[in-house]
């Protein structure tokens, strides 16, 4: 089994906390993305206070990640999404973001999870990804 660890110049840049990729290839590859938020590639936050802004970027990096791995949203088969504060109204922002970038009919199954706090104060949600290429 072949582990690879990618930190995609086009994200931002968190290698000394963390892996933004990894990829394990057996008879599947299967690959492991971080929690994105809702910064730009320079660490610059994106939407401050706003749920939906944040949510998009944080959706966009996710996409930025599968490709540098060679997948695309079809190939994820599992979602995490943490809202700081969450409440159910969220839950209108939040899918309506996510339906705009998963539009195919088999959807990953996901779990969505209100959190007291996440990374750093300003951020409002943060998205983790599993997915496999056969």
């Amino acid at each position: 089994m072949k582990k690879e660890f990618l930190n995609p110049s086009e994200l931002p840049d968190w290698s000394e906390t963390f892996t933004q990729v990894v990829m394990v290839e057996g008879a599947t590859r299967t690959i492991y993305i971080a929690g994105q938020v809702g910064v730009d590639q320079a660490r610059q936050l994106v939407g401050d206070g706003s749920l939906h802004t944040q949510t998009e970027q944080a959706f966009s990096n996710l996409i930025t990640a599968l490709a540098a791995a060679g997948a695309t949203v079809t190939d994820v088969v599992k979602l995490n999404l943490y809202v700081k504060n969450y409440r159910p109204a969220d839950a209108v922002v939040i899918g309506e973001v996510f339906r705009s970038h998963f539009t195919h009919q088999q959807l990953p199954v996901s779990t969505w999870l209100g959190v007291q706090s996440l990374a750093r104060e300003e951020f409002l949600i943060e998205i983790d990804a599993i997915g496999v290429i056969a």
